[in-house]
């Protein structure tokens, strides 16, 4: 038995795409180069690696196999290659980093520049996801590095550090709630139009749990996929949102914008983390953004207000 590099890559990506045909969109080649590639592959191993269903494609015991193997070699080979590059003293090198809408303000407001000032040949990219997906993509060494907001714990992920911070109501300054002694409620909320994250979002799945911890249902006028479009639902007067206040902290600091307090022990307790694979020893490139975020990102930095937890 032989095992081809490209040939494994065409059957990784085919069943990564659930078809032929997404797997040769992604690497840029007729869809035939794709079936013949596998086709091959599958000849020389003598045993069927994918079932071709109706419009689709389902990997084999064996292709599956080989599929995650050739996942965790390129994860090795890429890790081989990054330590040769720190010998080259990070002249070279990429990082990638998965993240929620709610980080992009901090982390672009000086993190960046810093290590970029520092590191100016390295290269990075940025994409966004919920919690399930940074947690995804990071077990899965899509990314190195993962910002994520009260991410389930899970056996393959590694919380390098976490800083308490509340899941908060979000209001204009002129809304009748900005004016409101005494506690805000979740109740008090339910008077008022909301615009919430998708269930996917780990804020919004705490908001759920909180809900259901208080038997009170909030029925989201709006629900949206992006942090800037549940601001313009607040900014423009149609209601209110639930978020961390780091995540719109322009509008607060400006004041077109307050983030109240909300009197319920799970929005209080949730966390902000930076994330990485248990077990992977990150490119130095990506070592030293994590470094840098860990002590430079406001979302990670000790505040006498907040409480942190460094995990290692």
């Amino acid at each position: 038995m032989s095992l081809d590099d490209h040939r494994l890559r065409y059957l990784h990506e085919t069943i990564r795409h659930g078809s032929v045909r997404g797997a040769a969109d992604f690497l840029g080649v007729n869809p035939s180069v794709v079936s013949r590639q596998i086709a091959q592959l599958e000849k020389e191993l003598g045993m069927p690696l994918l079932e071709r269903l109706g419009r689709g494609i389902r990997a084999t015991e064996a292709g599956e196999l080989l599929s995650n193997r050739y996942r965790q070699w390129t994860a090795d080979r890429e890790d081989t290659i990054a330590e040769l590059r720190e010998i080259q003293d990070l002249n070279r090198g990429h990082v990638s980093v998965i993240l929620g809408e709610g980080f992009i303000s901090d982390l672009m407001s000086g993190s960046l520049r810093r290590y970029w000032e520092r590191y100016p040949r390295l290269t990075m990219s940025l994409e966004f996801g919920g919690s399930t997906d940074i947690t995804h993509a990071v077990a899965n060494d899509l990314c190195h590095i993962g910002l994520a907001y009260n991410i389930k714990p899970d056996p393959r992920v590694r919380i390098w550090r976490a800083m308490r911070h509340p899941v908060d109501l979000i209001v204009r300054p002129d809304h009748p709630l900005a004016r409101q002694r005494g506690k805000i409620t979740l109740r008090d909320v339910s008077a008022y139009p909301v615009a919430l994250l998708y269930a996917n979002s780990g804020v919004r799945q705490r908001v759920t749990i909180a809900e259901a911890a208080e038997n009170i249902e909030l029925t989201p006028r709006l629900t949206a996929t992006s942090i800037s479009i549940l601001r313009h639902f607040v900014v423009a007067n149609v209601g209110v949102t639930l978020l961390p206040a780091f995540s719109v902290g322009p509008d607060l600091a400006d004041g077109t914008l307050l983030a109240l307090p909300v009197e319920n022990a799970l929005l209080q307790s949730t966390e902000a983390q930076i994330v990485t694979r248990i077990g992977r020893r990150l490119p130095e490139a990506a070592s030293q953004l994590l470094r840098f975020l860990t002590a430079q990102m406001s979302a990670f930095s000790e505040r006498p207000e907040g409480g942190i937890t460094a995990r290692f």
